[in-house]
């Protein structure tokens, strides 16, 4: 399980350190082997691929690609998607396409989402942080049905 926030940055070759911390929850099954694609918001999502694979077969693999809706998610999703695997620091590279689209420029905010990882822009995390409308009491009832 993921968990936390961590304030990395992002070096000139496009390469992000993921936390030790984060690390340690890496299934051996992944193979330290990770895929990159765009986040429902403005960030980046960093699956393993031991749950890539499951994602895409419990998920990807039951849309429709008759419906114009789920194709049309399905290239947003996939179009930039990126395998790579640790290099010798525990770092994974980043395309440029991603990092454009998630504006990150030097400095990131890395969180830890359960079973991926999220990279965001400081300044646009802050962003939407400060446009979530709603105290946290009042969203985790609904979502949790508490």
């Amino acid at each position: 399980m993921f968990l936390g926030s961590y304030n990395y940055s992002i070096d000139a070759k496009g390469r992000i350190s993921i936390p030790a911390k984060l690390r340690k929850f890496v299934s051996p099954e992944a193979n330290d082997t990770f895929v990159m694609t765009r986040g429902s918001s403005l960030c980046l999502n960093i699956y393993p691929m031991n749950y890539w694979k499951e994602l895409v077969s419990d998920k990807l693999d039951k849309l429709n690609s008759f419906d114009p809706k789920e194709t049309k998610f399905m290239r947003l999703f996939l179009q930039e998607a990126a395998e790579d695997q640790f290099d010798s620091q525990s770092r994974l590279l980043v395309p440029k396409k991603l990092i454009d689209f998630a504006k990150i420029e030097k400095d990131v905010i890395i969180l830890g989402m359960n079973r991926y990882i999220e990279v965001w822009n400081p300044q646009l995390y802050e962003e939407y942080l400060k446009e979530i409308d709603e105290p946290y009491e009042t969203i985790a009832k609904e979502v949790m049905n508490m």
